[in-house]
């Protein structure tokens, strides 16, 4: 069985590894000190079981999970968080609550040894679909853009645009694509901020350089960029209320 490690703290890092003595089918393939490093890891190695820290610099163990088309089964390593802690025991997916001993990390181990492989992957998407409803996890979005990974601030965001499986995210920058759909963002962004103006597009309000009529109900939003968005009638109802109208 395959083990990636990914904390940026090193003490944490070498007390995982020596816990991990203690199961010698586990091999350790890489230590990881960021998330960037963690998603090259994985690619890589295509481990049976990750040891993730939750609050990391640069991207936090959530948003690199979010990169990953099928993640790994997950055990997570983390000082206290109320949120991510009840995100966990809601989803049934084990953490490690730093300090932690030997006992607690060899019960971490025989629960991932006992869980189906279904119940993994089901239990980590659905933790990162409720995690991604924290405050703290929606003030920016990451994206992997071809070996790149991407850090866009919501305020930089002009508008979202469903595209069958995805989301484009449209910035000064082009637009790049998110694996998530447009209800998704419609529940973790900012309502005050971004408004679901169309069934296929979300924008932010603060772009709006004016909203004109077009055919029948419907309208269409100009923005600073010049990009027009297509406004419905449940849209522009929407539009009006957070815009004071």
């Amino acid at each position: 069985m395959k083990v990636v490690i990914i904390d940026d703290e090193p003490l944490a890092r070498s007390i995982v590894k020596e816990y991990l003595q203690k199961h010698p089918d586990l091999e350790l393939m890489q230590e990881c000190g960021d998330g960037f490093e963690g998603v090259k890891a994985i690619q890589q190695h295509q481990p049976d079981l990750i040891f993730l820290d939750i609050q990391m610099p640069k991207i936090t163990g959530f948003e690199m999970l979010e990169l990953l088309e099928q993640p790994p089964a997950v055990i997570f390593t983390t000082a206290f968080d109320e949120y991510a802690i009840k995100a966990f025991e809601a989803h049934a997916i084990d953490y490690l609550l730093k300090p932690f001993n030997q006992e607690r990390f060899d019960k971490a181990i025989q629960k991932w040894r006992e869980q189906s492989a279904q119940h993994k992957t089901t239990s980590t998407k659905e933790l990162l679909e409720a995690a991604s409803l924290s405050p703290s996890q929606n003030q920016r979005i990451v994206v992997k853009n071809g070996s790149r990974i991407k850090i866009i601030p919501v305020q930089d965001v002009f508008y979202l645009e469903a595209a069958d499986d995805y989301v484009k995210i449209h910035t000064a920058e082009g637009y790049f694509l998110k694996n998530k759909t447009m209800n998704h963002f419609e529940q973790s962004l900012d309502k005050d901020l971004f408004v679901r103006s169309h069934r296929s597009f979300m924008v932010n309000i603060q772009e709006i350089t004016r909203i004109d009529p077009y055919e029948k109900d419907n309208h269409v939003a100009l923005l600073r960029s010049g990009a027009k968005v297509p406004v419905s009638r449940n849209g522009y109802i929407r539009l009006r209320e957070v815009l004071g109208l």
